[in-house]
């Protein structure tokens, strides 16, 4: 018995030391935020060929909507999807001319011709409607995003793949979404597009082994950051633009995670969300690689919590940069 004791305690002691390392890694480790932009990003070209800066989320909003679009050699299948967003976008803005919007391709450090593919769609609708944002090197979708985001001049603003996997006409299903959760007088809602009604069918068609991770993600985002929320990694959200520059001004994690971690600092800041189900096909050509991608994912995700708890990571008021 007394052996027993002793094996107990050193089990509880290693489990602890254990926990203790992990830590002092997850605060060690843990990036700065990255809002600063190359000379080169502050500004899009225009159908003359002329630079002119990008606006600033801070600003007051000067069109109904925004469509911020990530873009990874997406030379070929972007322009499916751009196709599908700008006659729905033209045809709504021909039936209500009150209408306003702009899409904004952020092209993430491309080694294809992704930023040429975008700007014959400038050539075609002018750079009021249509700006292409160029990074210099690669961040990863999440960086993309909130770049994209930060120079935003919408009202809502919608963050959708460019892959087209949504259709993009489900975006007044997520609008209709956000009024009903009615974010006045501060504004503040987003609504998420959701595959969850699809699972048990992705199930039937998935190797047992990619359904154990895809369970095993899910339990990691509901055991560590974010609750109430079936399928936080659909590329397809909307925010209103307070909340996109309440939750955008904290973003830490810049590759897959990063809807993980966006919805959690949301609800830290106890910013209502709704969970919309969406018309999603899978599109051949994603740039997600199963295992790696999946254990990268659950790494941030474990990261990001303890990481917030340790303070390593807090909360930011947003903070207008150059």
């Amino acid at each position: 018995m007394e052996l027993l004791c002793e094996v107990v305690q050193a089990l509880v002691a290693l489990a602890a030391l254990g926990l203790i390392v992990v830590l002092l890694i997850a605060h060690l480790t843990a990036g700065k935020l990255k809002l600063a932009r190359h000379e080169k990003e502050k500004c899009f070209i225009t159908t003359s060929g002329e630079k002119e800066p990008f606006p600033s989320l801070h600003d007051p909003h000067s069109r109904q909507l925004s469509v911020v679009i990530p873009a990874y050699n997406e030379e070929l299948r972007m322009p499916v999807m751009l196709d599908e967003a700008m006659e729905y976008l033209e045809n709504r803005q021909r039936q209500h001319p009150l209408f306003t919007y702009e899409v904004v391709v952020v092209d993430d450090g491309s080694k294809d011709k992704t930023t040429e593919v975008a700007m014959r769609y400038t050539r075609t609708y002018g750079a009021d409607k249509f700006r292409v944002l160029t990074l210099v090197k690669n961040r990863g979708k999440g960086g993309a995003v909130r770049m994209g985001t930060m120079s935003s001049r919408g009202k809502v603003i919608l963050m959708a793949d460019a892959d087209g996997a949504t259709k993009f006409p489900d975006i007044e299903k997520l609008e209709a979404a956000l009024d009903d959760l009615n974010p006045k007088p501060e504004n503040m809602a987003i609504s998420c597009g959701s595959r969850a009604h699809l699972e048990k069918e992705s199930v039937a068609k998935r190797s047992v082994f990619r359904t154990f991770l895809m369970y095993g993600f899910h339990f990691l985002v509901w055991f560590f950051c974010v609750r109430g929320i079936n399928d936080t990694q659909c590329g397809f959200k909307l925010f209103t633009r307070e909340a996109a520059l309440k939750t955008f001004s904290s973003l830490h994690v810049e590759r897959w995670a990063f809807d993980v971690e966006l919805l959690y600092i949301a609800q830290c800041f106890k910013i209502p969300i709704a969970e919309v189900a969406v018309n999603w096909t899978e599109i051949e050509g994603s740039k997600l690689v199963p295992f790696w991608s999946w254990l990268q994912m659950g790494r941030d995700l474990i990261f990001i919590r303890l990481r917030y708890l340790t303070g390593a990571w807090k909360l930011q008021p947003p903070t207008k940069t150059d």
